[in-house]
């Protein structure tokens, strides 16, 4: 079974290294990675002020400028870039595990376990996901906790549809019923025989979830109900930039354009992933 998986994984590898897309988009994730390890060894507090060097242009000294209140951009990118990737993680995460659970369920058990979760589902997506969260953090203190759960808990409904088709399609199958044969239970046939050739789909899904959980923090944070000051985000960083847009521009293009790459990069790596796990995208 180990050398099973380790063969799968080197097919996965073999495909995405011939994707060129998806190079570019493991790369950036890479990056991405290693600047936001390295804010910690940065001997320089993001939230120290230096009102005599504030709206600093970029420089050698100050590579990506200083806001309004002298504090260092480059050093809150890397800060912010931290609190990105949690947040993405963290709330995919949550929303894979729900997803997960309630999928199979539905899938396996069929019948009014199915239709219950099913009509959930159908009732979640009624609500346009960011306002829904807009509405649940407007009854909750702000904070990066916070936000990762509302985004975690507002988001699973698609991977939950994506488990319950695999299990509808997986579990007439013959291992399947042989091992139902064998006197296995339901939660072994679940998770050791159902679960792990269902997963395909839910990898592709988390991957690209991680680029919609950064967006949406960077959002939240823009309209001031996310990640709170002096914590810097991405997208509480654009706040100062959209007040001082006219005469500081390092203050929007660079939180914007880490944004931007970040999202690009996990999209880029989702669509390499799915190209490689799908056999019917295979020329």
């Amino acid at each position: 079974m180990l050398s099973k998986r380790f063969f799968i994984f080197d097919v996965v590898w073999q495909q995405l290294r011939h994707n060129r897309m998806a190079l570019v988009g493991g790369t950036i994730v890479l990056i991405m990675f290693l600047l936001a390890s390295i804010a910690s060894f940065v001997n320089v507090d993001p939230a120290a002020i230096n009102i005599e060097q504030a709206l600093l242009p970029p420089s050698l000294s100050h590579p990506f400028g200083t806001d309004d209140l002298g504090r260092e951009v480059f050093v809150r990118m890397l800060y912010g870039a931290r609190i990105s990737l949690l947040v993405g993680f963290v709330a995919v995460g949550i929303s894979t595990l729900v997803g997960i659970v309630l999928g199979s369920l539905a899938g396996y058990y069929g019948g009014w376990v199915d239709a219950i979760v099913m009509r959930f589902v159908d009732i979640m997506l009624c609500f346009p996901t960011f306002f829904l969260i807009l509405a649940v953090i407007a009854f909750l203190e702000p904070s990066i906790w916070n936000i990762m759960i509302v985004i975690g808990f507002t988001s699973w409904m698609g991977i939950a549809r994506l488990i319950r088709a695999e299990f509808l399609s997986l579990r007439q199958r013959d291992f399947v019923l042989a091992a139902q044969a064998l006197g296995a239970s339901d939660i072994r046939l679940i998770f050791r025989h159902i679960l792990p050739n269902a997963m395909s789909p839910v990898l592709v899904s988390a991957t690209l979830g991680v680029a919609g959980a950064i967006l949406t923090e960077s959002a939240l944070s823009f309209l001031g109900i996310g990640v709170q000051p002096p914590t810097p985000s991405w997208g509480n960083m654009l706040i100062v930039g959209k007040q001082t847009l006219g005469s500081a521009w390092w203050l929007s293009v660079f939180p914007g354009l880490a944004i931007l790459i970040t999202v690009l990069g996990y999209n880029l790596l989702g669509e390499g992933v799915r190209d490689a796990l799908d056999p019917r995208l295979k020329e």
